[in-house]
């Protein structure tokens, strides 16, 4: 006779320090001023940047931009830390855990497309620096910023081949993800 598995859990349990628990309340601490220095640090760059009519440029877009990407980035796993280490529960659903996960590898990507946006943007700065303005006008700025959110779509349109195999595996991961929501 067959015997049918029985669990059904429909998270994870998170360990952590379980084997130290008195290491949960420092790390908790040092986590958490972390975080909250960012948020400051980040908050204060992007609030500098639309308020002073000088650091509308180019460099400072981008630059808030990014700060704006590390306060997403930290917010969407440094949070479920903090309740981890100091809550009795350590657990996180299925789906919320492919939701961080998703989020915290989607946030850096476009952590990283919008460094090398940023690199393009100093590389135009210093070595074409007459025709800097000409270069990085402002729509041009507008349309990097807009488009490093939609990375798949944008790459593939920019496709000299057939896509539509990979479109519906786009679309087949998004309907999982969100049915399992």
């Amino acid at each position: 006779m067959e015997r049918a598995n029985g669990s059904t859990s429909s998270g994870f349990l998170l360990l952590g320090f379980s084997d130290r628990p008195q290491l949960e309340t420092p790390l908790f601490v040092v986590i958490l001023m972390g975080y909250v220095l960012s948020c400051l640090g980040n908050g204060t760059i992007i609030l500098l940047s639309l308020r002073d009519p000088r650091l509308h440029t180019p460099m400072y877009c981008f630059l808030s931009n990014l700060s704006f990407m590390d306060l997403c980035l930290t917010t969407c796993t440094v949070p479920q830390t903090l309740a981890n280490l100091k809550g009795r529960d350590k657990t996180i659903t299925s789906g919320g855990c492919v939701t961080q996960l998703l989020m915290a590898l989607g946030l850096g990507g476009v952590e990283c497309v919008l460094l090398s946006v940023m690199a393009y943007d100093r590389y135009a700065a210093v070595c074409r620096p007459l025709h800097y303005l000409v270069i990085m006008h402002p729509q041009l700025c507008l349309h990097l910023v807009d488009h490093f959110f939609c990375e798949v779509p944008v790459m593939l349109k920019l496709a000299c081949a057939d896509t539509s195999i990979i479109e519906a595996e786009v679309f087949a991961d998004l309907s999982v993800l969100m049915r399992s929501q």
